[in-house]
């Protein structure tokens, strides 16, 4: 490391005062040779997340969250220089790094930049230890999880493409509906293939975003989700995500309805709103919060009626789905052997949680969840 980055970093990087930042940045903005140096150290620092469990789409959101668009943009290059070092990525990384590789790069003056790579560079010093959910890159070779059926998870992410497209909510309704009963029946078919012998196939977790605004509602969404289709979902709120654990297929089909159920809420949500203006009521924030609780819980209530009521039809593989349960339940409790239920914010809006579970009986069904493990 050079002299030049070696003070800028010790003037600014463990003070929160704008006097240091301004010295560091002066001393890094006065010498173009330094460039190289501090670039590698950002890379160091990011290598130092990956080993504390951080994946690049966690460090790209915490970016977001706490700082500001010219960070983001600074640190997706930074993902993109760190990461082509390796010669095979785990599962999951490429698309987030692929993700980063189309961000615009950010150019300015060199003091500017400077000092938005010093903030960046303060924030990615104190990132926390996470919970792995997956093995960084650069050590032992990845091997990646057994995925699910490819061609079912094509047919479910077509159903849902057509419930979200449609402007009819019976049809929205038939196609969600059609796709969790998909999810379950596949699960079955896993099930009934499952081999007690086989010790490889175990619970696997995901990180998945939960993004402002009204982010309890939408945890709430998601942790109805992932219940329904035997997984677990533990909401960091600090940090802006869940992590959830289950067994693969159903990981990648809880992101895929839970995404989708995103899309068709916000449509029926704006629909509301346009006939409540059309009343004469202004658009509240409260509305919109009991909208999505009254969402978020019947979705809940109706999606795991549709997967019990599935389960009940292959009686012998009950043992087995239990099972599988039971090793979800455990590897959840030992990732977070400490988590708290949380409650989320009431719904004050009649007229919100009405014009919600009108919204939530036209999009699909599932069990009702009124609190939710925080991390």
């Amino acid at each position: 490391m050079s002299g030049t980055v070696e003070r800028a970093l010790a003037a600014a990087l463990y003070r929160d005062d704008d006097a240091s930042l301004d010295t560091g940045a002066s001393l890094l903005a006065a010498d173009p040779g330094a460039d190289a140096a501090l670039a590698r150290h950002g890379e160091e620092l990011l290598a130092r997340a990956w080993r504390r469990g951080w994946q690049p789409a966690d460090v790209v959101r915490t970016t977001g969250r706490q700082l500001e668009d010219r960070h983001v943009r600074v640190l997706a290059a930074l993902v993109g220089a760190e990461t082509a070092r390796y010669g095979r990525l785990p599962p999951r990384w490429p698309e987030q790094v692929e993700e980063q590789a189309g961000v615009a790069p950010w150019s300015a003056d060199r003091f500017s930049y400077a000092t938005a790579v010093l903030e960046l560079y303060r924030l990615l010093t104190r990132l926390p230890t996470l919970e792995p959910v997956g093995p960084p890159p650069g050590g032992a070779p990845v091997t990646a999880p057994v995925p699910g059926d490819s061609r079912t998870l094509a047919r479910i992410r077509a159903l849902l493409a057509k419930a979200e497209a449609t402007g009819y909510p019976q049809e929205a309704e038939a196609f969600t509906a059609k796709a969790q009963e998909l999810m379950a029946r596949h699960r079955l078919d896993e099930a009934a293939l499952t081999d007690p012998a086989r010790t490889s196939d175990e619970p696997a977790a995901v990180r998945i975003g939960v993004d402002p605004p009204y982010e309890a509602a939408k945890a709430i969404l998601l942790d109805a989700v992932a219940s329904a289709n035997r997984c677990r979902a533990v909401w960091n709120e600090a940090f802006g995500f869940s992590t959830v654990v289950g067994f693969a297929a159903d990981l990648e089909a809880v992101e895929v309805l839970y995404t989708s159920l995103l899309v068709q809420g916000d449509t029926a949500m704006t629909a509301a709103e346009a006939a409540q203006r059309k009343g004469g009521r202004k658009r509240t924030k409260t509305f919109r919060q009991s909208f999505l609780l009254a969402y978020a819980h019947r979705l809940g209530d109706r999606l795991a009626s549709t997967s019990r009521r599935v389960s009940a039809e292959a009686p012998t593989l009950l043992p087995v789905l239990a099972a599988r349960d039971v090793a979800v339940a455990a590897r959840a409790d030992r990732m977070f052997p400490e988590t708290v239920s949380t409650r989320g914010r009431g719904a004050t809006d009649r007229a919100g949680w009405d014009h919600g579970t009108a919204a939530a009986d036209r999009a699909a069904t599932g069990r009702h969840r009124g609190e939710l493990p925080d991390a």
